[in-house]
């Protein structure tokens, strides 16, 4: 008796993980594995110019630090499927 269990191919196997994670309560599904403080505030769908910044906290994150804040231009963050960030812009002044 054979399996019909259907074997994915190579391509199949190769493509990227899809995670669903959720920026200022909108969900949003994304392929990397990293995410950096750009990738993050573009994800968000704010508004961007050089008199505005940004502050990002996140939770239910894996690895070591399931909780934190993003700085612009620090390390990225690995991506968890439900990874929740809080993207708050402000006016620099």
């Amino acid at each position: 008796m054979s399996s019909t269990a259907e074997t994915p191919s190579k391509g199949q196997q190769d493509a990227p993980k899809k995670a669903t994670i959720v920026i200022n309560g909108r969900r949003v599904s994304v392929t990397e594995k990293d995410l950096t403080f750009e990738q993050v505030v573009t994800l968000s769908g704010l508004p961007t110019g050089p008199a505005i910044a940004f502050t990002i906290t996140y939770r239910k994150g894996g690895g070591k630090k399931p909780e934190g804040s993003m700085v612009e231009g620090g390390d990225p963050v690995k991506v968890k499927d439900g990874m929740i960030f809080n993207v708050d812009s402000t006016n620099r002044s």
